[in-house]
């Protein structure tokens, strides 16, 4: 099986949000579970790893340099594969159940941890214990600078072959823009226009707002505690059948992102209600990531490193402040209300350039005041 190779990059300098999730204040990664049908040999790992996951990009191979002018860039290095491959030891001929509370530590342990400076920022851990899930599990850790979703998704899916005919490139459907059944005229757009100039006035000022001035009341999820981010956390995992959220989607004319989005709103307010009944109705701000790349599809990855893509390679979004909608009783009893609702505030959210105009600010202040500020 091989794998698309991007082209090399020399001294190529870390973009501002990598800077912003690289720095002594701010380290995030991104933790991404491969669930197998059959057991994993750990001895493939070190071949996988230098013949498909390195040649899909040079960041795969290059650690974060500071430059006399204060300016990060991705230095080139020799890996030392065997130092970024982890088999984690557990008890042997214990349960499934067991293995699914031992894997949910794990994770856990490993999101707290931060990976060392001195080498790529990249990691794998392979589980050889069968879970509830899966009979061995692959865990990536890779940290956010390297790039976001997207752009590890195209990582993926780049070294995957097509099962009725490996030597044909994988497709997939483009985003097809729903027809405007009630047609176009001037008498539309005008209303159009003035309605997106208040939405990216009204988002963008909002948002400058509550990341420096009005702060969410104390809930069960959020503190106050300015140590609240040092201390340990916990990893849990709940699946959702895909037909199900596509079923709601159509019922409600939303996307599959409002669903999920709306579903997460919804088990932020039912845990919040089950801790503490008070706080149904207390305001709370979720902080959502919107992609501020123009694309239809997803790109390969000769086409996110070519210079001017519409899909480039690295972390291309922005932060857009949401208030998590207060949950009625009546919406618990039918929680399509709730998503719903959810659906109609993120959809006036994305009528707006708001989320644009913060990223060009963050980028702005980076270059005035430094990525640590």
């Amino acid at each position: 099986m091989e794998c698309e190779k991007a082209d090399e990059v020399v001294a190529e300098p870390v973009s501002p949000i990598g800077q912003y999730f690289n720095s002594s204040i701010l380290s995030i990664s991104i933790l991404a579970v491969l669930e197998l049908e059959v057991p994993f040999d750990d001895s493939w790992a070190i071949p996988l790893l230098k013949d498909i996951f390195l040649p899909i990009n040079p960041r795969f191979s290059s650690i974060m340099v500071v430059e006399k002018n204060g300016v990060k860039h991705w230095k080139s290095v020799e890996v030392k594969l065997k130092n970024h491959v982890y088999v984690p030891n557990f008890p042997v001929g214990m349960s499934q159940q067991f293995y699914d509370k031992c894997l949910q530590d794990y994770l856990s342990k490993l999101s707290a941890e931060q990976m060392p400076q001195s080498q790529p920022l990249w990691e794998v851990h392979i589980v050889k214990y069968p879970t509830s899930n899966a009979a061995s599990s692959v865990i990536f850790k890779l940290h956010h600078a390297l790039g976001d979703g997207f752009s590890l998704m195209g990582a993926l899916l780049s070294c995957l072959q097509r099962a009725d005919d490996p030597s044909r490139p994988l497709t997939f459907p483009s985003v097809r823009m729903r027809p405007d059944i009630n047609g176009s005229s001037i008498f539309k757009n005008v209303p159009k226009f003035f309605n997106t100039v208040f939405n990216t006035a009204s988002d963008f000022c909002w948002s400058m707002i509550k990341s420096s001035l009005i702060e969410d009341d104390k809930t069960p999820i959020r503190s106050g505690s300015a140590a609240a981010g040092w201390l340990p956390i916990t990893i849990t995992t709940m699946t959702f059948p895909l037909h199900q959220i596509k079923q709601i989607k159509d019922n409600l004319g939303a996307t599959l992102n409002d669903v999920v989005t709306g579903t997460i709103f919804l088990g932020i307010r039912l845990y919040m209600q089950a801790v503490n009944q008070e706080s149904t109705n207390l305001h709370s701000t979720a902080v959502v990531l919107l992609n501020t790349r123009m694309f239809k599809s997803i790109s390969s990855i000769k086409e996110m490193v070519k210079p001017g893509s519409k899909a480039p390679w690295g972390n291309h979004f922005s932060f857009l402040h949401i208030s998590v909608p207060q949950l009625t009783n009546a919406e618990v009893q039918n929680p399509l209300k709730f998503i719903q609702k959810a659906q109609e505030i993120i959809q006036s959210k994305r009528g707006s350039f708001g989320a644009y105009l913060t990223a060009k600010l963050l980028e702005t202040v980076k270059k005035l005041r430094g990525h640590e500020l």
